[in-house]
């Protein structure tokens, strides 16, 4: 709920002046901050100036003289600065943003605190409005060429000490606003409602089970009614007027029951259609009750990143991309500390001093980006900068100092590899500890505050061009996208973000090796793990085909066995509750949208208990190791999004022994030729999300998949459109309008043979 929507009634003079001094103060930084990047819109200026106003006649209404002396002072330095007989270089700009830190200061105060505070700083608050007015004196040198803070610090009076806590940098982070009863129960009740569309949502969900209900009750009616049918014609053939008669009577008394079946029939349909619609709204509506801007928690780090540049003796600019995207502000909370301690890091470790970055080609002013946006369902944050970037030889030996590997194996680890030892708890690569980074802290931190938000990091980098961090996040973590699979009976969801594929696997394509069972995709190792084991729900008995699910990155990547795949479904996620403690494996409950219950798994937990299993040998085989036994019946995969072409074309090959799946269009044929053994990919070339001809390229570009023999089967017959398909690598092109079931078989005989070898 934002401020402009609460009931204003419930704030006093001073709170409604701290709501408007916390906007204005951020609205000061952000200008002084564009001055200082060399912004030269005179709207800036005036913009500053009308702010500096604002804040002198709310201060004077609540009776606060030393924020009007002090917005005073900054109005005349504008005004002076339009005029162009004041040039705000760097130096007096810190003067200026110490001024707006001292209105922050004084304006976060409580009514019952501000007097005593105000007591005892008084001498503070004198030199900072001292130093405003005194602006026209501070003569630096231009920017770039005055040592970092000297100067500057001379004029620019002390943080005053308050209750306000400083945080790493030395800079004051402000105490929330403490809002009135009704608002600070805003976010409990914004959970109950949650949960209550949730349980909306499963109900319009059982409305859909109970048309399914009458549509096969229709279907028995219909049956019945023309069993009726055949009985009147047999009594009318029997010329017996008393059972004519009473046939007539009985079919005139059925005939409304059809007509109120179907009327009901369509009433539940609106019904259904209206409470989707309804429960659908109502999750939505509740989730923006939830969310807010990105650029509501990363305001204050263009300033933060420009004080401790300053205090390093270097020139860095932050660029935030992405500030309306939309966040969870539980979200938001949460990474707001991983991101100030990337961009530390960005300054500290990677960002080279203005004499460095000339040595080596680029400009003296480094940057450093900070993005967000919506990609996949997923939120997606990246900390990049053009500084120097990682040395990998430097990781490769702290791997070996530190013992966490030989000197040869750290030789073979890819870059991807290298990169994820920084996440591990004290691995720096800072020589010493400093003020700004290398406490012992390192990007472990971060690590474990993504993982707990379901998410997930990774690292790149190019050795004297610069450093990158990717976050994916759930957008919320009220909804949460996961993965229903069974096992044993019993579903389980695993959030999206933690899948990195999902495929089947025949029993032909499993190895095992020291007695562990793997199988190889795109040139990766994936080992198998019985979910059911790991669940400790005993062992499911092995089938023809495994369905896994892969999850983990590096070498602690492994494939869950499951029974089967449910599908994706978009969860209401409910905490469990605590009398239970933190269950092994397990992160929090949910309802599917048919109202039972789901347990959503901990990956990271799943990932440790397979570990222990394996250093135990107790991992059990998930294939069987019997291979005499593989199947010998060709496979097909047939794609087309048309139903009656798809079944017609399933029914001819089934019934000729093959064994046939099929895929509503390229994009959902793409995903099951990857995940299956195939002999035979029959396909459409008009189709949504991915057409035929985009498909066939796929498959030709795939290492496994290049020699697979493909047929087009299209209702295109024109020469081109022939030739267009040959070119793209297809085994034989059929025209849906000449062929027949002769024709289709014989063509299918020719590429991969009989049904069964």
């Amino acid at each position: 709920m934002t401020h402009d929507q609460q009931d204003l009634s419930a704030f006093s003079l001073l709170d409604l002046f701290r709501l408007e001094a916390d906007g204005q103060a951020r609205q000061l930084t952000e200008g002084l901050l564009r001055l200082e990047s060399g912004a030269s819109d005179a709207s800036v200026l005036d913009g500053l100036m009308r702010t500096a106003h604002s804040i002198k006649g709310a201060a004077a209404i609540v009776g606060l003289q030393v924020i009007v002396q002090l917005a005073h002072a900054m109005e005349d330095a504008f005004i002076a600065a339009q005029s162009g007989t004041l040039e705000l270089h760097p130096a007096r700009i810190d003067v200026l943003l110490a001024g707006v830190d001292q209105i922050a200061q004084v304006s976060s105060m409580t009514e019952a605190s501000l007097a005593d505070w105000m007591a005892g700083h008084g001498a503070d608050i004198d030199r900072a409005v001292n130093a405003v007015r005194s602006l026209g004196t501070l003569t630096v040198a231009v920017e770039g060429h005055d040592a970092p803070g000297e100067q500057a610090q001379d004029a620019t009076p002390e943080p005053a000490t308050s209750n306000v806590a400083p945080d790493d940098h030395g800079t004051a982070s402000l105490p929330p606003l403490p809002l009135p009863a009704n608002a600070a129960r805003a976010g409990v009740a914004a959970d109950e409602l949650l949960a209550l569309a949730s349980e909306t949502g499963v109900n319009a969900h059982k409305l859909a089970a109970l048309n399914a209900s009458l549509q096969r009750f229709k279907r028995q009616q219909s049956a019945m009614l023309q069993s009726l049918g055949q009985l009147q014609e047999a009594v009318a053939a029997s010329r017996e007027p008393h059972l004519i008669e009473q046939a007539a009577l009985v079919a005139a008394r059925a005939e409304p029951l059809k007509r109120m079946l179907q009327q009901h029939m369509a009433d539940a349909e609106l019904h259904e259609r209206r409470a989707t619609l309804l429960s659908t709204r109502l999750v939505d509506q509740v989730l923006v009750l939830r969310m807010c801007p990105f650029s509501e928690g990363v305001h204050a780090f263009p300033r933060m990143v420009r004080d401790l540049a300053r205090k390093l003796g270097k020139q860095v600019q932050l660029i935030i991309e992405g500030s309306d995207t939309l966040v969870d502000r539980a979200v938001l909370a949460c990474i707001e500390a991983p991101i100030n301690h990337l961009l530390r890091n960005a300054l500290d470790h990677g960002m080279e001093t203005p004499d460095q970055r000339s040595a080596a080609g680029k400009p003296e002013l480094g940057t450093i980006r900070l993005a967000a946006r919506h990609r996949a369902g997923m939120l997606e944050i990246s900390i990049s900068d053009d500084g120097r970037g990682i040395d990998r030889e430097r990781v490769r030996s702290a791997v070996v100092e530190r013992g966490l590997g030989s000197a040869a194996m750290a030789a073979a680890l890819s870059p991807a590899e290298l990169m994820e030892f920084l996440f591990l708890p004290g691995f720096s690569m800072k020589g010493s500890v400093t003020e700004i980074s290398g406490r012992g802290v390192g990007l472990d931190v971060v690590h474990e505050v993504v993982r707990e938000q379901n998410g997930t990091v990774r690292l790149e980098s190019t050795p004297g061009l610069g450093f990158r961090t990717s976050i994916t996040l759930p957008l919320t973590q009220s909804i949460v996208r996961a993965l229903v699979v069974q096992v044993q009976g019993e579903a389980y969801a695993i959030p999206i973000a933690k899948v990195e594929r999902v495929l089947r696997v025949a029993q032909s394509a499993v190895h095992t090796l020291e007695n562990k069972q793997f199988f190889e995709l795109d040139g990766v190792h994936y080992g198998l793990a019985a979910a059911a084991q790991v669940l400790e729900l005993g062992q499911s008995p092995p089938a023809a085909e495994l369905a896994v699910v892969a999850v983990g990155t590096g070498e602690a990547r492994y494939a869950l066995v499951v029974d089967a795949i449910i599908g994706e479904q978009s969860l209401t996620v409910q905490s469990l509750e605590p009398i239970f403690g933190k269950l092994r494996n397990v992160s929090a409950g949910a309802l599917l949208d048919d109202g039972s219950p789901v347990l959503v798994l901990d990956v990271a937990d799943l990932l440790l208990s397979i570990d222990k299993l394996i250093h135990a040998g107790a991992l059990q085989h998930s294939a069987r190791q019997d291979q005499g036994d593989a199947r010998t019946e060709c496979r097909i995969l047939v794609v087309d999004d048309s139903l009656t072409v798809r079944e017609m074309e399933r029914k001819l090959l089934a019934a000729r022994g093959y064994r046939v799946d099929t895929a509503v269009d390229g994009m959902d044929g793409w995903n099951m030729v990857r995940g299956g053994a195939y002999d035979l990919l029959v396909t459409d070339i008009d189709m949504p999300r991915m057409d035929g001809i985009e498909l066939l390229s796929m498959v030709r570009q795939d290492a496994r998949l290049h020699k697979l023999p493909v047929m087009i089967v299209s209702y295109k017959d024109r020469p081109e459109d022939r030739e267009r398909g040959m070119n793209a690598g297809a085994d034989y092109y059929l025209a849906k309008g000449n062929f027949h079931d002769a024709t289709l078989l014989d063509a299918v005989f020719d590429l991969i043979g009989p049904a069964s070898a």
